[in-house]
């Protein structure tokens, strides 16, 4: 299969920067977007104690990937792709069973 995606990070011309995160896909229904949900832990200082938050990041899903809701992926920071997105996806860390 070729990829003739030109927003596509390995087969485009599209070049990735600054941030990567690794996170699972909540949702795959727009057409080559998906939203990707990462979860980390923030320290507040004045109760000494952790806090747990997640992020929903809309990123590119190119053809060739092609991942699937439930799938762990690897997404990199890239140039505005659309009003809300400017990350793509990289890599499929680990499909969904």
């Amino acid at each position: 299969m070729t990829c003739e995606d030109p927003k596509c990070a390995i087969h485009g011309g599209l070049k990735t920067r600054g941030a990567e995160f690794t996170g699972k896909i909540v949702s795959a229904k727009a057409k080559k977007t998906a939203i990707v949900e990462r979860d980390y832990t923030r320290y507040i200082y004045k109760y000494e104690r952790y806090l747990r938050k997640r992020s929903r990041i809309p990123a590119h899903n190119p053809e060739c990937i092609g991942a699937k809701e439930g799938d762990m992926v690897k997404i990199a920071e890239s140039r505005k792709l659309s009003k809300t997105k400017n990350f793509v996806i990289t890599a499929v860390v680990k499909k969904e069973e």
